[in-house]
């Protein structure tokens, strides 16, 4: 049987407890981090929290959906059309890279049409594997269209737009 990501539904700050229990039942998932900076003590500190709250997505196939639920903490999977909602591998592989890159990541939702296709609004905008990039002044925006959100990251300095601008294996053309 194919294996394929599902978003998982969790309760309130259990991310990271559900995550624990699905590698101890051997289940591949992933829960996206982001680094942010905090202000404690007149220090900062960096500190890492669920990008996505209260999802997390798992490898796996339609078989152990049911061990899945069972799991203390998940309230159950995301549904898309009576059928659990399923992500691609290059969207996963899209949300690793760019919060291995960035960091004060922003979450926002998004309109998705019919199709699964994100609007586009603005004019600036560069497409990688059916997803949205727009580099505009100092802000890096991609969209996750079978998710539902984009991510929004703070470009630091010319380095990290160049490396935006040629953001993962793949090259972004302007359209």
């Amino acid at each position: 049987m194919q294996k394929n990501w599902y978003i998982i539904y969790t309760k309130q700050k259990t991310e990271k407890k559900v995550s624990t229990a699905l590698s101890k039942r051997k289940i591949e998932n992933f829960v996206p981090l982001n680094s942010k900076t905090v202000v404690v003590f007149r220090k900062k500190k960096i500190q890492q929290e669920p990008l996505f709250k209260c999802y997390l997505f798992a490898y796996t196939n339609e078989t152990e959906i049911s061990k899945i639920k069972s799991i203390d903490g998940v309230i159950n999977l995301v549904y898309w059309k009576d059928q659990p909602a399923m992500v691609g591998q290059d969207e996963i592989d899209l949300i690793k890279e760019f919060t291995s890159d960035y960091t004060d990541i922003k979450v926002e939702r998004i309109n998705v049409t019919e199709n699964g296709v994100a609007k586009t609004i603005d004019n600036l905008r560069y497409s990688m594997s059916g997803n949205v990039l727009w580099v505009k002044n100092t802000v890096a925006k991609v969209k996750l269209p079978s998710i539902g959100f984009s991510m929004l990251a703070q470009i630091a300095d010319e380095n990290s737009l160049q490396t935006c601008i040629t953001f993962g294996e793949n090259k972004l053309v302007l359209q």
